[in-house]
């Protein structure tokens, strides 16, 4: 009934990387790691998302603005708004949507 799961620890810093964490009825959590200065290309999200930074330091782009956001930092957004995500460093965050 209850499990300890390490996928976040163990998601490692390859270019690129996008896991489901949690896929539930009505929401899912994804666990995203970037590599110091790749892009997460632009996309929309399908709902009202949630970011939370884990580690590291990203440069999230929507509506032609700029936000840098560090450990710890939650940032909300709309759905269909076109955006993407740069990493400063080595950094993982979660999208809640």
């Amino acid at each position: 009934m209850y499990e300890i799961n390490n996928q976040i620890a163990e998601q490692g810093f390859d270019k690129f990387q996008l896991q489901k964490l949690v896929k539930a009825t009505h929401y899912e959590v994804l666990t995203i790691s970037l590599e110091q200065g790749e892009v997460f290309p632009e996309h929309t999200s399908p709902t009202h998302a949630h970011l939370i930074v884990l580690q590291g330091e990203i440069i999230f782009h929507i509506n032609g603005e700029n936000y840098r956001l560090k450990e710890q930092q939650y940032f909300n957004f709309p759905k269909e708004e076109k955006h993407w995500v740069e990493a400063v460093v080595d950094s993982k965050f979660l999208v809640v949507r």
